[in-house]
């Protein structure tokens, strides 16, 4: 294989991502700026010919150029993921990224809102005037996030009951006789949570606005969707995160809001008050508990600054 090949690989590997795997342009743009930055660093050599050695020392020469951990990271995964599938075209004995390891990433702590914040933000969300269909279909996309610790992903997904038909399966649903919402998360995996009188409440009354927003040339998959937008489709997750962000403002919240940020309160929240982090795990539909356990830092921090105000003995007397 000559040094031509090289970029016929890539291609070849970006082509079968994109039409066997279904992957993003933007993805796949990410992938193709990975892959170029490996073939920058060996200008010489074919991707047949490249060494675990020379993996390590690429990953060495670019963190001893400021590369963070996480951008690190992201190249060797990608590096990984090409060579995982160019070993088998190739007929490689050995892929050469199988035991090279990045810089470890600090796992920062998710950033949460105070429940007096929480309850600040959703109570302002209530008090909203002017277009009545908007505000009734946010306050329920609001308290059902921070209801049941929803991803942006499946609180989209989520259609106003099961529905399947030949071209079309519903990836969430609604139950609101058993104050329930299923959905389907990350691995394809199912999880039914529980919903909470505030959402429930919200959610019926933002139904009773729904078909306002119904159009004539709505698709059947979105015709089925609990959160519609303006123009009668499945709502995008960039209207969300807007109109979060402006109820932030409003609210007067010195925080930046977006829908993770009440996930991340929903299990903050409840790590507080249950101390049971298996059931906050299952809840938030996290595969490992050391996922989880990032919460019982924030955790921490709560009660720290508890004993801080609180105990006797606390702080020294000036």
């Amino acid at each position: 294989m000559n040094i031509e090949d090289s970029s016929t690989a890539i291609n070849e590997w970006l082509n079968y991502l994109s039409k066997e795997r279904r992957y993003s342009s933007h993805t796949l743009s990410a992938y193709e700026r990975d892959m170029a930055q490996l073939v920058e660093l060996y200008p010489q050599h074919s991707l047949l010919q490249i060494s675990p050695t020379q993996i390590r020392s690429a990953i060495a020469r670019l963190h001893s150029q400021d590369y963070s951990p996480r951008s690190l990271a992201r190249l060797l995964s990608t590096w990984r993921s090409f060579y995982k599938w160019y070993c088998l075209q190739a007929h490689l004995a050995i892929n050469p990224t199988l035991d090279i390891k990045a810089p470890k990433i600090a796992r920062s702590l998710p950033k949460a809102l105070s429940t007096d914040q929480t309850k600040t933000l959703l109570d302002t969300g209530e008090a909203i005037t002017g277009n009545e269909v908007i505000a009734a279909r946010d306050q329920a996309i609001f308290e059902l996030f921070y209801s049941s610790g929803l991803r942006l992903s499946e609180l989209i997904n989520i259609d106003i009951q099961f529905h399947q038909s030949g071209h079309y399966e519903s990836q969430g649903w609604l139950d609101l006789k058993e104050r329930e919402v299923t959905v389907i998360g990350k691995g394809k995996k199912t999880r039914i949570l529980p919903l909470g009188e505030k959402a429930v409440q919200a959610i019926e009354f933002w139904l009773t606005k729904r078909p306002l927003l119904l159009k004539p040339n709505t698709s059947e998959k979105d015709a089925y969707a609990l959160f519609l937008g303006e123009r009668g489709a499945r709502i995008t997750p960039r209207v969300i995160q807007l109109q979060l962000k402006k109820l932030g403002i409003k609210s007067n919240i010195p925080a930046n809001i977006h829908p993770h940020v009440l996930r991340h309160s929903f299990a903050s929240h409840l790590l507080q008050s249950s101390q049971d982090l298996r059931a906050v795990q299952e809840l938030l539909g996290h595969a490992n508990i050391s996922t989880t356990q990032i919460y019982t830092k924030l955790d921490f921090q709560h009660l720290a600054k508890v004993y801080d105000q609180t105990h006797p003995r606390a702080k020294l007397k000036k």
